[in-house]
Formats: structure tokens, C-alpha cells, sequence
């Protein structure tokens, strides 16, 4: 990913507010084309709300965002359609349809968003469960039928599904076990080299941060404190920052990183 890299989402003066709860107050952000960028900060700061707004799933109360050069709040459908057909979202706990086996699940957008003939809608819908990392049996059965880190990659397979330039994660590895959540590190990483996506990643693993991200956007104060590659952020002075990054998991974190 090069700095001077596109900005594939820009954000300005981004307001979220419930009832008398302000969650973000002049929030500015970008997103470079190609990079991975995870985002992180304390409970209740608003990572998901960040997330869903961009995705326009949350109206925000001001505040101007573009994605892939399209206005997100627009209600043209052309703009909505665009966005929607060029992003993929792996929202927590994948979400999937539970009545619907994971071949159905990821052939469900291309149904939706494509007049492609069924038979080539279910080769490409195996395609993309196999990028995902799952053995082709894996198809055929229900998320119920699937470990956690199975149903995750079925979600990847279904967030992918439309060949997105734009790939939003919410939590990944929460709920894996370090090796499980190590592999869908690298699963994100090797999609993401493969396929030169850009990918906005919410996560509390600090392993991740490092192994895989190239910038790491802090959200306290109501905004983005500091959005930088993560030995910059490490070094910001905000009380939060530190203990995060410094206390025993984030010693721990970089410890394993500086001996791999």
C-alpha cells in the first residue's frame, strides 16, 4: 500500500448522537486504497456505529462521507447501488442465514444483485468457499453444522461473493482460539494481497493489528484520536493508547512480533 494511495472512504465532520449520548463529534477519517486499516478503541466509542454509517446503515446526525467516490448519505440509487455492489461486509458471528446451507448463503447475493444464469451463480459461489479456505463438503451443510471459525469463513466467502473492491470486517477473530484466529489472519491477508482489496477491519486483537494491518485508526474522544501505521500510534501520549498498547496483552503482542 503506497501513502500516496487514493482515498477509497473519506470522512468529515462526522456527528452520531442517541437521544443525549454523543458517540462521534466532528469525526474525520480516510481509508487509502489497498491498505488494511484497523480500528480500534474502548468500549462504547463507536467502532460499529463508524462502520454501519459508512455502510449507510446508520443515519449520523451531520457529517460527509464518501465511498469509492460516491456521496454514502446520497438517495440515488445508482450511488447506492454502486456502493452496495463494490463492498462486502463480515458483520460479527457471520451472520448468516441459518436455514440456508453455506453454498446458499453466498449464492444469495448473487442473486440479488446479478442476472448471471444459476448454474455459473453456483460455480462462482464455490469459488469463493474455497477462497475462503473451506473444503468443498463444507457447501453443502447449514451454519449450525459449522465451528466458529468455519461459519467466519463462510461469511468471508459470502462477503466476497461480488468481487467488492471494499471489505468491511467487524471483529474477525473474537471468539477463536490464538491458532484458529492466527489462520483467519492470514486468510485475510492472503485475500487481500490476492485480490488487492481494501479492507476496514474493527478488532480488540492486538495480534492482529500487527501481523496484519497497515495503518491503525484509534477511536476516543468522540473522534479519530490518531490514524497511523502502529508504532506511531504505540507512541501518541493518550492515557488510553498507552494502556492499551503498553499494558500486558499489547507487551505481549509485540513481543511475538518482534521474534517472528
Amino acid at each position: 500500500m503506497s501513502a500516496d494511495a487514493p482515498n477509497i472512504i473519506e470522512v468529515r465532520g462526522l456527528d452520531n448522537r442517541f437521544g443525549s449520548a454523543i458517540v462521534h463529534e466532528q469525526l474525520d477519517l480516510d481509508v487509502r486504497e489497498g491498505e488494511i486499516i484497523g480500528v480500534v478503541g474502548g468500549s462504547g466509542s463507536g467502532k460499529s456505529v463508524l462502520m454501519r454509517s459508512i455502510l449507510a446503515l446508520q443515519t449520523p446526525k451531520a457529517g460527509r462521507i464518501r465511498v469509492l467516490g460516491r456521496d454514502a448519505r446520497s438517495h440515488k440509487a445508482a450511488d447506492r447501488a454502486y456502493i452496495e455492489g463494490n463492498t462486502g461486509v463480515l458483520f460479527q458471528n457471520a451472520a448468516l442465514f441459518s436455514s440456508l446451507t453455506v453454498l446458499e448463503n453466498v449464492m444469495v447475493p448473487l442473486r440479488e444483485h446479478s442476472t448471471l444464469p444459476e448454474d455459473l451463480i453456483r460455480q462462482l459461489a464455490m469459488n469463493k468457499i474455497q477462497l475462503a479456505g473451506l473444503a468443498p463438503e463444507a457447501a453443502l451443510k447449514l451454519p449450525a453444522e459449522l465451528s466458529g471459525g468455519m461459519r467466519k469463513r463462510a461469511g468471508i466467502a459470502r462477503a466476497l461473493a461480488l468481487d467488492p473492491a471494499l471489505l468491511f470486517l467487524d471483529e474477525p477473530t473474537a471468539g477463536l482460539d490464538p491458532i484458529g484466529a492466527a489462520a483467519f489472519d492470514q486468510l485475510i491477508l492472503s485475500i487481500q494481497r490476492a485480490l488487492g482489496l481494501t479492507v476496514f477491519l474493527i478488532t480488540h486483537d492486538l495480534d492482529t493489528l500487527y501481523t496484519i494491518c497497515d495503518r491503525v485508526a484509534v477511536l476516543a474522544d468522540r473522534k479519530v484520536l490518531v490514524n497511523a501505521p502502529i508504532e506511531q500510534v504505540a507512541a501518541v501520549a493518550h492515557p488510553w493508547i498507552q494502556e492499551y498498547f503498553h499494558g500486558p496483552r499489547g507487551r505481549a503482542a509485540l513481543s511475538i512480533q518482534e521474534n517472528t
